[in-house]
């Protein structure tokens, strides 16, 4: 066995192992990667309550909330309150090399940010995650995404891109602070609604899959104590693909393979483009914000919806 490489303080071990199958990469890439990139991608995730997928040798990925009792009493962390699970689950606030470099060796390849900060009063963004439709070319995604982006324009508002490492876009729209949690998902799902209206035919809302008809969907549930992939956080996909921004102009020559642990630091420039790219932080407009709370909670919804058609289902059966 091979000695272990040590960063920061942090001793490296195993690093010529494969992530995962498909991936075409070892731990090395991995850590490689993210200690190139540190610079940008700890700022996304600094005093951000983490979540991270992990892929331990020879098992299926899993994604790690609660801090393990092994990790180093020097990992940042804050405790919070789970309602899902009624327990403080303890968070890592990943502020550092030197986190950034545990988490790696501990397999962590995924790095999900949370939508608010330590300290921060309100989301810091609010988000559009665009998915296309199976099979579907990535410019689809693309072009749900300047669907999105005329709706912002016409609100008063920007926001900037970025892939989401496996096969669609996200739009982040920086925020001022003390703005409330159910404001903002409001905000998020009249957005959603807006854009849905510019073109409903390539475009829609629906939640439940089969309701989609191959159009880009529109997923506006990335709010309140979501997370969201961090831009520069590799992702568990063929090739170790990447999270990365991309601006406007260039969205339609790009497709999500262009990023992966092996290319995109050749791919950065001189500048950070998430920063570079990013608008300033914005009051989101009263009128959008009362047209979203007129609108359901897309999870809510489907489920209400999910129970009338099984209901249906049942009582067309034994009418039968």
């Amino acid at each position: 066995m091979s000695p272990a490489e040590v960063r920061e303080g942090v001793s490296l071990t195993n690093l010529d192992q494969p992530l995962f199958p498909d991936a075409g990469a070892t731990k090395r890439d991995l850590l490689d990667y993210l200690d190139a990139v540190s610079a940008r991608l700890l700022p996304v995730l600094a005093d951000r309550p983490l979540s991270v997928v992990r892929v331990l040798r020879g098992q299926d990925e899993f994604m790690q909330k609660n801090l393990p009792k092994y990790t180093p009493g020097w990992v940042p962390r804050v405790k919070l309150w789970a309602e899902t699970s009624k327990r403080d689950i303890s968070y890592a606030l990943c502020n550092d090399r030197r986190t950034l470099l545990w988490f790696g060796n501990q397999r962590a390849i995924e790095y999900h940010p949370t939508l608010t900060r330590v300290g921060h009063e309100g989301p810091t963004h609010l988000i559009l995650d665009l998915d296309p439709p199976e099979g579907a070319a990535f410019g689809t995604a693309v072009a749900g995404a300047r669907l999105v982006r005329r709706a912002l324009a016409d609100a008063g508002l920007a926001g900037a891109l970025k892939t989401s490492g496996a096969k669609g876009v996200h739009v982040f729209v920086p925020l001022a602070p003390g703005q409330a949690v159910e404001d903002v998902a409001a905000a998020t799902r009249a957005v959603a609604a807006r854009a849905e209206r510019l073109d409903p035919d390539r475009a829609t809302t629906a939640f439940i899959r089969e309701d989609r008809h191959g159009k880009v969907f529109l997923d506006s549930t990335r709010a309140g104590g979501a997370t969201v992939v961090a831009a520069y956080s590799p992702r568990v996909r063929p090739g170790v693909r990447v999270s990365f921004p991309v601006p406007w102009s260039d969205a339609d020559d790009v497709t999500p393979a262009d990023f992966t642990v092996h290319t995109a630091l050749k791919l950065l420039g001189g500048e950070d483009s998430w920063v570079a790219e990013m608008p300033a932080p914005q009051e989101l407009p009263a009128d959008l914000v009362e047209e979203g709370h007129t609108i359901p909670v897309a999870r809510v919804a489907a489920m209400h919806e999910g129970k009338r058609r099984a209901r249906a289902r049942r009582e067309s059966g034994e009418g039968g």
